[in-house]
């Protein structure tokens, strides 16, 4: 008798354990709705840019032949 009160107990538990974190992530699921990370006030934290990223050229650096003939000589 004494066993099936523990297990009942700690299956309560439990299911009280459940109900609280479901309660939480569904209030920490309202909060994240009601911030807008992208709404930010005009000018503050922005930066303009002042002329063209630069291009990254395509296709393996220039010294990476001479790594392949100095690995493969050896």
């Amino acid at each position: 008798m004494e066993t099936v009160v523990t297990v009942a107990g700690i299956i309560l538990v439990i299911i009280a354990g459940m109900i609280l974190i479901h309660r939480l992530n569904a209030q920490h699921d309202d909060r994240i709705g009601a911030f807008h990370y992208s709404d930010t006030l005009p000018g503050i934290g922005r930066r303009t840019r002042k002329g063209p990223r630069a291009a990254v050229p395509k296709g393996p650096p220039a010294d990476a032949a001479r790594n392949e003939d100095r690995q493969g000589s050896g």
